[in-house]
């Protein structure tokens, strides 16, 4: 489990292309503090295993799937990336319950100053859009952010000035790809209620949530 702040931006050393997936050599220095073989660490918001480590980076293997539903198959030798240890038994919640599981990815669409932050409008397909809410959370490349807005083809969120220099996200342009996953409660609560719609002869109540078990 990961919370969705961002501890270090690492880069990427070596890409080891295989036909079954791939591994990536990371270049980092603090989440390394500590770290054993078999940690899980966040790249871009993808959980993954550390399976080597010298003083200056770590590998994790990369399987089919993860290439297919994130951006890191996009990366090149150099690319900076967002950095996550899993959070201690003893940590704080600082940001949001974060999985490490994407959902998918969405599409940088516009970006546009108000006040002290920038909003940045991202596109993504209506399966995604339905899992998102206004004032909900949602990780974007392992960043933890609360939703602005929401509509049909695009949502929002606002990027701080703390967060534009902790993170790379204002780096990115209009049509660069980024990582989605959206707030697990929301998953469980969807899939719920599909898969009872015949049971629900009834509108949505709290009292149903609550017998149900929310």
């Amino acid at each position: 489990m990961f919370t969705g702040l961002i501890e270090e931006i690492g880069s990427i050393e070596k890409i080891i292309s295989q036909k079954s997936g791939g591994q990536l050599v990371i270049h980092s220095k603090t989440v390394l503090e500590g770290t054993k073989l078999g940690d899980s660490i966040a790249i871009n918001g993808v959980c993954l295993t550390v399976t080597a480590f010298t003083n200056t980076t770590f590998t994790a293997d990369v399987m089919p799937e993860t290439l297919k539903r994130s951006n890191l198959g996009q990366l090149q030798n150099g690319s900076p990336v967002h950095l996550e240890r899993a959070m201690a038994a003893n940590g704080r919640f600082g940001g949001h319950m974060v999985s490490g599981h994407i959902d998918g990815t969405g599409v940088i669409a516009a970006k546009k100053q108000e006040g002290n932050a920038i909003r940045l409008f991202i596109s993504a397909d209506a399966p995604l859009l339905n899992q998102i809410i206004e004032k909900g959370s949602i990780a974007i490349d392992g960043v933890s952010l609360t939703v602005i807005s929401v509509d049909k083809e695009r949502f929002s969120v606002g990027i701080i000035p703390h967060t534009s220099t902790q993170t790379i996200l204002l780096d990115k342009k209009a049509g660069d790809r980024v990582n989605l996953e959206t707030d697990i409660i929301a998953k469980y609560l969807q899939h719920f209620l599909e898969t009872n719609k015949e049971k629900q002869e009834k509108p949505l109540t709290l009292e149903f949530l609550r017998e149900n078990g929310f």
